[in-house]
């Protein structure tokens, strides 16, 4: 990944952290974009941290200018935003729980892809890859809004990979099962976590996709479901 820039958002959540990683030790300059994320995250000269709120359009348009004014371009898109939450059956959802999935999980992957989009066209040979959920295609009881949000999400994903193949832009979308992270292990501290999937494999298979042994994938959903088959 040497002379790549890339951007992943979520850069310091349980799993960005990996991702941002295994792109620094690739060679990659990255951007690395949160919330909340300082520059001494990652000890890197390879590594710029941005502060901004994805779920709005201002703070997607904010990463996409400051990437084209710090470096020029954009080779790479890993979005790793998300969020969880559930327990209720559809009936029981109340609005804002809803409504927060789809602006974790569906509003960010929009603005997100719509303000990056124009800057990796120009590279002519840019990778997106996004972080979905096994439940967008296997849904299951009590995640009805998550499972939802998640859904529109990979069909955003495969949209923008029919539209910008004539580019050289491929976009990709992983549904990995339960993450081993430190948030999913205080949440289900009774889990078996010998079947979740471990952060760095799903890292090592996003740099896979983002580099030029990757290019022939385009518009796929690929599994990662570990050893919770």
């Amino acid at each position: 990944m040497t002379g790549k820039v890339a951007i992943v958002t979520g850069a310091n959540g349980g799993l960005g952290r990996h991702v941002t990683q295994a792109f620094l030790d690739a060679g990659a300059t990255v951007l690395g974009v949160a919330r909340n994320i300082e520059q001494s995250d990652f000890k890197s000269s390879s590594f710029t941290a941005l502060s901004v709120e994805l779920a709005t359009p201002a703070g997607a348009q904010k990463m996409a200018d400051t990437i084209t004014a710090r470096f020029g371009r954009l080779d790479v898109l890993a979005h790793t935003v998300g969020g969880f939450e559930g327990g209720q059956s559809v009936m029981e959802t109340r609005d804002t729980t809803f409504q927060r999935m789809l602006e974790l999980n569906l509003n960010s992957t929009f603005y997100v892809l719509r303000a990056a989009l124009p800057v990796m066209r120009k590279t002519r040979n840019g990778r997106i890859v996004a972080i979905g959920s096994r439940q967008a295609v296997e849904p299951g009881a009590q995640v009805g809004a998550y499972s939802a949000s998640k859904a529109a999400m990979v069909s955003l994903i495969r949209t923008v990979a029919l539209e910008n193949k004539d580019a050289g832009i491929t976009a990709n979308v992983i549904l990995p099962g339960t993450i081993d992270t430190p948030a999913n292990r205080r949440n289900m501290p009774d889990a078996e976590v010998g079947k979740w999937v471990h952060p760095s494999a799903i890292a090592s298979l996003i740099c896979w996709l983002a580099s030029d042994a990757g290019k022939d994938v385009n518009g796929a959903m690929i599994p990662v479901y570990g050893n919770g088959l």
